[in-house]
């Protein structure tokens, strides 16, 4: 690879071509500075500085053009003046559809020197050693434009696999969202298929859900609801009817001592039982016989409100119902 390094300036700029070999092996092919005065117009200034570009262009014919990146500047007016003629070297780059790469001067003195602080003694001198040549370049702008082309050369690989690393995580990145969201779909689909399956056999099996059950949706229970509500072959079900209902029509059916028998009585009964009381004193010269049968209606209860002792001298005054004249004496 032929990388062609400008060091970019308006009175003088740096131009250096490199040409890299396996690793990191690098041989200078050729370097100058360009200048212009700094009293001529600047679009006069700059259109040399174009022509000289043009010109090493088409001598050189480099594969990537390196340029220095304007990083900061105190001086406003320098600053502007890097940056025009940078602008110049990457016009005539696109024209030619040269790559064109901008890399920092911390960059350039990190590859070069190790230490992003280096001064530019220490780059020429650096500069001087990895290239094998005798005498350094000069001025400073020289050695730094084939600082830039060493600089490109041994980042460029390191770069590009940076970026294909980086390109693969990103796929990777892409199908794993992909597969989560494929999955999280399908498990939601499945979700609802067991839940409209849940409801379909709860209608279907007749089962009926009372207010504040939970909804069935498990499978198991699905199964064992069907179970339980589905009908045994041979056997008739009775129809689900109300308890009300069926007494009801058991009331209607019945016959008519029946429905007298069963319907309750609206009113208590006045009467006090028969046997409730014993009589204070038997009769004289009679005999106490056995209790009769009680009789077919059951007796009612006597009012809540009615004192015992009333109720003791209305039993006394009624005639036993076990003494009979003709009984016989235990």
């Amino acid at each position: 690879m032929r990388v062609f390094g400008v060091d970019p300036g308006l009175t003088r700029c740096g131009f250096g071509v490199v040409d890299g070999g396996t690793g990191r092996t690098v041989r200078p092919v050729a370097v100058d500075v360009v200048r212009t005065p700094a009293d001529e117009d600047l679009s006069r200034r700059l259109l040399q500085l174009a022509d000289a570009v043009e010109v090493w262009l088409d001598r050189y014919s480099p594969d990537v053009v390196a340029i220095e990146r304007v990083f900061s500047q105190h001086n406003v007016r320098t600053a502007m003046g890097t940056a025009q003629a940078g602008g110049i070297v990457a016009l005539a780059a696109a024209r030619r559809d040269l790559p064109v790469e901008f890399h920092t001067p911390s960059e350039v003195k990190a590859a070069v020197t190790g230490s992003g602080r280096a001064d530019k003694a220490q780059v020429t001198a650096m500069v001087t050693k990895v290239l094998g040549l005798k005498v350094a370049p000069r001025p400073a702008d020289a050695a730094d434009a084939l600082a830039l082309a060493i600089c490109h050369l041994w980042r460029a690989p390191m770069k590009s696999r940076l970026e294909q690393a980086q390109a693969r995580a990103a796929e990777i990145a892409r199908n794993h969202r992909a597969r989560l969201a494929g999955a999280a779909g399908g498990a939601g689909a499945r979700a609802g298929t067991v839940a409209r399956g849940g409801g379909a056999a709860a209608r279907t099996g007749g089962a009926t859900t009372r207010a504040g059950d939970p909804l069935i949706t498990d499978k198991r229970t699905t199964t064992t609801s069907r179970a339980r509500t589905a009908p045994v072959a041979g056997r008739t079900t009775p129809p689900a009817t109300a308890p009300t209902s069926a007494r009801a029509q058991a009331a209607r059916t019945a016959p008519a001592t029946s429905r007298v028998r069963a319907t309750p009585a609206a009113e208590p009964v006045a009467a006090p039982p028969v046997a409730a009381t014993a009589p204070a004193s038997p009769p004289s010269g009679g005999s106490i016989a056995p209790p009769a049968a009680p009789p077919p209606a059951p007796p009612a209860a006597p009012p809540a409100d009615l004192p015992s002792a009333a109720l003791t001298a209305r039993s006394a005054d009624l005639p036993s119902a076990a003494a009979e004249p003709g009984g016989k004496s235990s």
